[in-house]
């Protein structure tokens, strides 16, 4: 995208700050964390009672309101110091326990304001499900404060989720990287899973956004980047998330633990082949560079790895899912003996035995496919582009 196609974005939340009466009648329930900011950084919370809002409490996802928790954790409930409203963690609440949640808070409606970054297995979206779901079973309207996807919204990566592998890293089939906004996907969910799950569809309205188009991402929407959770720190993390997050349910360090989480990988029996080998696929729009690190916690913490860093040389056509497979076919052809899947990670629920690698792909495909030396590529091929997977009535903007 050139200079001249960018522009600033006028969010949903920032149209609801200017305009209180969009959220309807009676007091409603903010869904939200350190990313609900004004594009003047000011936090929407306060923004909003001060514009006159008739908000009543505040709700939280994995990682918190104010984003300080661990990937797998939440914030505790209590009092929010700033505007003295209560606040609810919903994170691993759905069911009975989080209808009850919606019902004592006494909201009639939910407003949802998370920033996503486009990826099946990244939690704010399923925090939105399970909350549509009890939304529809209680009765309370819900409204999505529309933000931008910062991958764009022209490509998607991945199969369908087959069910039988859901959890919370996948609630419903969509592709790994989906290619639509939140209030695209709530439209969707709203219209296929919330009904099979709470039997009926919620009252859903999304605020729109202004100014946003497919063709943009995270640099072009003039938004400033707030990083949506300690481990996606910046744009390029964000970019390469939808493929290197596989590395996750492997025996690999994905880099957490650094300053460059999801752009590293490494383990410490990685040796001088892997960055050769992968610059040998010509993948597009991404250059190899062999290195050297030593993670400060998390995978083999205090230990020094050996890997490779993913520089993006062309965002357009770099395709995360399809580079990540790729590099997971190398190391097994690589190191077959060293090379192994884990069985369970923080973050997901109800992993049991299984590998979680295969709730985060949505199927064991992928594993089976590397493990049989096959080739796993048209693994990645999505259904179809975000328009028709998911239906062209769902699709808010061009």
């Amino acid at each position: 995208m050139s200079t001249d196609d960018r522009g600033a974005v006028t969010t949903g939340i920032a149209r609801l700050h200017a305009a209180p009466g969009l959220a309807g009648p009676g007091r409603f329930g903010l869904v939200t964390n350190h990313t609900g900011v004004l594009p003047d950084l000011r936090p929407v919370a306060p923004a909003l009672l001060d514009a006159g809002a008739r908000l009543a409490a505040l709700f939280g996802p994995e990682h918190g309101l104010h984003g300080t928790a661990r990937a797998g954790a939440g914030e505790a409930a209590g009092t929010d110091p700033d505007t003295g409203l209560p606040v609810y963690d919903t994170y691993r609440c759905s069911g009975e326990r989080l209808d009850k949640v919606l019902i004592d808070s006494g909201v009639d409606a939910l407003v949802y304001d998370l920033q996503d970054i486009g990826a099946r297995f990244y939690t704010y979206v399923w925090t939105m499900f399970d909350l549509m779901v009890s939304a529809a079973r209680t009765g309370i309207r819900f409204l999505v404060a529309d933000r931008p996807n910062p991958l764009g919204g022209l490509v998607c990566e991945g199969s369908l989720l087959d069910p039988v592998w859901a959890s919370f890293v996948g609630r419903a089939p969509i592709p790994v990287r989906h290619g639509l906004t939140c209030g695209e996907l709530a439209r969707h969910l709203n219209s296929s899973a919330v009904p099979r799950a709470a039997g009926r569809a919620a009252d859903l309205t999304v605020i729109e956004m202004a100014g946003w188009r497919r063709a943009m991402d995270a640099a072009a929407t003039g938004l400033p980047w707030i990083a949506p959770s300690p481990n996606i720190p910046t744009p390029a993390t964000a970019a390469v998330y939808p493929g290197t997050c596989l590395f996750e349910g492997t025996n690999l360090s994905e880099g957490r633990g650094t300053t460059q989480p999801f752009e590293i990988v490494g383990a410490p029996y990685i040796d001088a082949r892997f960055a050769p080998a992968l610059a040998e696929l010509a993948l597009p729009g991404v250059h190899f560079r062999d290195l050297r690190y030593r993670p400060a916690f998390h995978k083999h913490a205090g230990r020094p790895l050996r890997g490779v860093q993913l520089h993006i040389t062309d965002r357009e056509a770099f395709m995360p899912v399809r580079t990540a497979v790729a590099m997971l076919a190398t190391l097994r052809r690589l190191h077959p003996d060293d090379f192994a899947w884990h069985t369970a990670d923080e973050g997901a629920e109800d992993t049991g035995h299984r590998h979680f690698v295969d709730l985060l792909w949505g199927s064991d495909r992928l594993r089976r496919a590397v493990d049989a030396g096959d080739d796993p590529l048209p693994l990645c091929e999505p259904p179809a582009p975000p328009g028709r997977w998911a239906g062209d009535d769902v699709l808010l903007y061009a």
